[in-house]
């Protein structure tokens, strides 16, 4: 597999001042947003095309589908009526009129348009008052005997830089291109691995992309699968790839404290009211044969709601204890927290294990006990939310770090747990948890750092939820069958969800919500929990409703993750069509939490998308997180399924990890070759791609 030597001198690393046109204040503007270089201007790449290779007659133009037309001004009118506008119509030979309109204007552009004058312009039309229209479209004009050239190739249309026009910024990627090395100088995959993917090379694959020609196909460039895309975004999944494999290797290089006890963890299992299933007891083997070793642990552990992920951070806490040191469990809000202390006082203190509980409410003498407590290692368990991660929190030996629904920390937030590690620059274990279900495709790629366990299996005992799907109307049999469930002794949860961006209307929402069903149920009694509540009155009507206090919790999405009522057996969620599949899946594992049998019934409004109904559909054929988490996949692709802003994933310039999947498999073996067989290439192609970001691709 012979790989070139790299080309010297290198055009890539040029920086743009030596550009025409690119004096000190549009370098700056550029390197705000990360360029800085001719190759950051080579992997611009165009977010969509403008044909103007052709011309489009008035009459055969469709609303909604940008065309280039020609034609002469007809008719110029000049108005005013909530606030300037010029509106020019042009006809062609067709037979047709096309508006112009336009809202901001300088009097020469009005002088520009006298009839008679031949225009030329591109644009998306819409249906107007006055039949079809462009608002604002790109024109220019023609003089009399200027047969103005048609393009010979695609306009390509770039991401909008401020303070730079998108003529200069197309002008300055133009210059760039022409300064692109030979195709043997600049390619870094192997021939044999392209001609088996019929893959283009690089050099091609970049200039089909910012000059695509006038028979490309467009609708493949837009949905991303034309060969020149695969083709890069092949090689930005190889950097990625190497990216994460590097910082796994640098992690393994620290050292980490070995955690060979198991007798308080045996002690832990004998004392359990419950057996572990078989995927709880092979994840913690697994568990504990990484923490016997010198280098830190990184393992994702990942289980639907209620598989019991606890119980194995709890083993795995132990025999961090047992050999001398402290583990420390993070979880994102104080909800979720304490439910943790609850379970872990309810199974460690017996045991004699000491802990501690840091989280914001915590203040004054109690906070200054619990942090000496954590400092001087009296604490051997500390549980939290992110104030774990303060300044002022010091550990004494800290040797396990467990971060619960990892994908709500940001990356810093990660590195400052893992950097309060114990004496002589060791570095803690780190296991992650997660109830959102990350699809095998995924995993490989976006974790590809940690090893992932899943416990696949539901404890004993549990009944599988039915999911019902009801139109909105039929809210007033809901109502009936909350009053039965109560008379029963059940109790039930009412989900109100976003009806916009505001925490406002929210609230309101879910306020008259509150009141309609306290009017309806004056025999239930009755709570209500939104986001912006004090977090102590949030926790109240929690406690209140766990306590069975409370028939039925009107709530909005903020009891999402975490709160565990084994009595509760309904849950209703308003407006289902609005939310996710991951979402909904985990408000969904709110019910059948003990042996009662439990139902969750969406309610949607009509009528319903595409989309929302496949996912109302998913919901109801399977309530297995791991299928569900394929289907999101498919149905949204991996942004927010990883919540990829907050877990600091490299986001990608070209690659799309649903749409690329089927290039994983590849990027694994082409890997290993190149890291055999031409061990320069995997960092020059993580400096290509990611460049200084590589640090923070995933913490």
């Amino acid at each position: 597999m012979p790989v070139p030597p790299a080309a010297s001198p290198d055009p890539a690393h040029a920086p743009l001042t030596g550009l025409p046109g690119v004096g000190p204040r549009v370098a700056e503007k550029l390197a705000a947003r990360g360029i800085a270089t001719l190759q950051d201007l080579w992997l611009l790449l165009p977010r969509q095309y403008e044909d103007r290779t052709r011309l489009t007659p008035i009459r055969a133009l469709q609303a909604g589908v940008a065309a280039q037309v020609e034609g002469v001004v007809e008719a110029v009118e000049r108005g005013f009526r909530y606030r300037p506008m010029l509106r020019v119509a042009i006809g062609d030979d067709s037979n047709a009129t096309l508006v112009l309109r336009f809202f901001h204007f300088r009097a020469a552009q009005v002088a520009q348009f006298a009839p008679g004058t031949r225009v030329r312009c591109y644009g998306a039309p819409r249906l107007g008052q006055h039949g079809l229209e462009i608002v604002h479209p790109s024109y220019r004009v023609l003089g009399d005997h200027d047969a103005a050239e048609l393009g010979d190739r695609l306009d390509p249309v770039y991401p909008s830089i401020e303070g730079i026009g998108a003529a200069t910024l197309r002008k300055l990627i133009g210059h760039a291109l022409d300064q692109l090395p030979a195709a043997d100088a600049l390619e870094l995959l192997p021939a044999d691995c392209q001609r088996e993917l019929r893959l283009p090379g690089l050099r091609e694959a970049l200039l089909t992309m910012h000059r695509p020609p006038r028979d490309a196909d467009v609708a493949a460039l837009v949905a991303g699968t034309h060969p020149a895309q695969r083709r890069l975004a092949l090689e930005e999944l190889l950097a990625h790839h190497f990216s994460l494999r590097r910082q796994r290797i640098a992690l393994q290089a620290q050292a980490a404290s070995v955690l060979g006890g198991q007798a308080l963890a045996g002690r832990l299992r004998a004392s359990l009211p419950f057996a572990l299933t078989g995927a709880q007891q092979r994840v913690f083997e697994q568990v504990r044969a990484d923490l016997a070793k010198p280098v830190p642990m990184l393992r994702l552990v990942q289980g639907d709601v209620g598989s019991g992920k606890t119980v194995v951070a709890a083993l795995a806490a132990m025999v961090a204890v047992e050999g001398g040191h402290q583990a420390a469990l993070m979880a994102p809000t104080e909800l979720l927290a304490e439910q943790h202390m609850a379970n872990l006082r309810a199974w460690l203190e017996p045991l004699g294990i000491r802990l501690a509980w840091l989280a914001g409410k915590v203040t004054g003498r109690a906070r200054a006990a619990a942090l000496e407590q954590v400092a001087d290692g009296t604490a051997q368990v500390v549980v939290g939310t992110h104030a774990l991660m303060q300044e002022g929190v010091v550990f004494n030996d800290l040797a396990l770090a467990i971060v619960d629904e990892q994908h709500r920390f940001g990356v810093h937030q990660r590195l400052a747990l893992r950097d309060k590690g114990g004496e002589g620059g060791r570095v803690p274990h780190q296991l992650v948890m997660t109830a959102t279900p990350i699809p095998r495709t995924l995993a490989m790629a976006a974790y590809a750092d940690l090893d992932v366990s899943a416990i696949d299996e539901l404890p004993p005992g549990r009944t599988p939820v039915q999911t019902v799907v009801l139109g909105a109307q039929r809210r007033p049999e809901l109502i009936e069958r909350i009053r039965a469930a109560c008379a029963d002794g059940r109790q039930a949860y009412w989900v109100c969800t976003i009806i916009d961006e505001s925490d406002e209307i929210v609230a309101q929402a879910a306020q008259s919500t509150f009141e309609l069903l306290s009017g309806a149920l004056p025999e239930l009694r009755v709570g209500f929990v939104h986001g912006r509540m004090k977090a102590a009155e949030k926790q109240a009507a929690m406690r209140a409703f766990k306590a069975g206090e409370l028939d039925l919790l009107v709530a909005t999405t903020v009891i999402e993750v975490g709160v565990d009522v084994s009595n509760a057996s309904l849950m209703i969620v308003e407006n289902a069509e609005r939310l996710g599949l991951a979402q909904l899946h985990q408000l969904r594992g709110r019910v059948g939490r003990g042996s009662a049998a439990s139902t969750c019934v969406l309610l949607y409004q009509p009528p319903l998308s595409q989309m929302a109904r496949q996912r109302l559909e998913t919901m109801r054929e399977t309530s297995d997180g791991f299928v569900i988490a394929e289907r999101d996949l498919e149905l949204r692709g991996p942004g927010e399924l990883l919540g990829t802003r907050q877990t600091g994933l490299a986001t990608f310039r070209v690659a799309d990890l649903a749409r690329d999947a089927d290039l994983l498999p590849r990027v694994q073996c082409i890997g290993e070759d190149l890291q055999r067989e031409a061990p320069d290439v995997p960092d020059r192609l993580v400096e290509r791609w990611i460049g200084g970001a590589a640090r923070y691709a995933s913490a």
